[in-house]
């Protein structure tokens, strides 16, 4: 169950923005950081995150009157439209993604590992600063990693390889200027009880988010594989009770399954990260409106990000479609909700 620390990461009402978009956004004390490079900002946001989660602070500080005043304009929290890399933009280098993303008016990107972006753990510092440049000159933002580690192996060497592995891609999302690394559950083994696996991938969970709070990274846990039922979620958040886990909502059938969508998104609404996973509004049987009903009621604040397996002949036309789309399903939620 969650306990009494600072509700880190996770996109309620009164969340506060995490420092990495505050200093994207040059107001998180930049003049500290300064030009020194990534260690330094490594420094600065160990110092300063650990010390906002004993203040019990969150990330970060906005002025409270600025936010209840934009809740007013926006209901439904500060809810954007952004896109995940698999599987529409996995063809695009770095400087094509952010042209196409910036044309649609998707101002932020998961990307996803292996694909042709090349934002991957073996960039050098140099590498990984030009990365960070080339945001900085885009009003698209860097949301994060989407990575592929998962921690349900019964085998201790490759769960372990699995923890390294996301560690290195939380420097890297830091490094980038990322926000959180995205991961996976993922699956249940033969002869291995699920209440076990369901605790040794909580464990693992609450080990990388105490290694990503010290690089200001949210830990998103995707909900996927054969873990993608709302009730396994849950157990799996009983264990990782860290404030720094959150889960990746992901818009999947399993959604549907009795006693029905609201009751298996309440399961979940206290976990919900700075990333949300939907897909196509026009070709899906999911009740989106419902859904989007649901995000308008918590208040949440965050990412509605488009990951399609299926890729249309123009993906950056397309991309322009269900932006709209979104929108407008947005703007109805918001005079349903009132």
């Amino acid at each position: 169950m969650l306990n009494d620390r600072a509700q880190v990461g996770f996109q309620t009402v009164d969340q506060k923005p995490d420092p990495v978009s505050l200093q994207r956004e040059g107001t998180c004390c930049t003049s500290q950081i300064g030009r020194g490079g990534i260690a330094s900002r490594r420094e600065f946001l160990k110092t300063s995150v650990l010390t906002g989660i004993a203040a019990s602070t969150g990330w970060g500080a906005i002025p409270q009157r600025a936010m209840a005043e934009e809740r007013k304009e926006k209901k439904g929290g500060e809810i954007r439209y952004g896109l995940v890399t698999y599987q529409w933009g996995k063809d695009w280098d770095l400087p094509t993604l952010l042209k196409n993303c910036e044309r649609a008016k998707v101002l932020g990107v998961e990307l996803r590992t292996t694909h042709k972006h090349g934002v991957e753990p073996s960039l050098s510092e140099r590498q990984r600063e030009e990365v960070r440049r080339q945001f900085e000159k885009s009003p698209v933002q860097m949301v994060g990693i989407g990575s592929n580690e998962r921690f349900d192996s019964p085998d201790p060497k490759v769960l372990q390889a699995a923890i390294d592995a996301t560690k290195a891609f939380i420097q890297l999302s830091h490094d980038v200027g990322g926000s959180g690394v995205k991961v996976k559950p993922d699956s249940f083994h033969k002869d291995v009880p699920r209440e076990q696996t369901i605790a040794q991938i909580g464990r693992a969970l609450n080990e990388v988010a105490e290694y990503a709070t010290g690089f200001g990274q949210q830990i998103r846990l995707e909900v996927h594989g054969q873990c993608a039922q709302l009730p396994t979620i849950r157990a799996i958040l009983d264990v990782a009770d860290h404030p720094n886990v959150a889960i990746c909502w992901n818009s999947n059938p399993q959604d549907l399954e009795a006693p029905g969508l609201e009751h298996n998104f309440n399961l979940v609404k206290d976990r919900l990260g700075q990333t949300t996973h939907i897909h196509r509004f026009d070709v899906s049987n999911y009740p989106w409106a419902e859904l989007m009903d649901l995000f308008v009621k918590v208040n949440y604040s965050g990412w509605m990000m488009l990951e399609e397996g299926v890729v249309p002949a123009h993906p950056a036309e397309e991309l322009i479609k269900q932006r709209e789309l979104f929108e407008q399903a947005l703007s109805e939620a918001r005079q349903r909700v009132g």
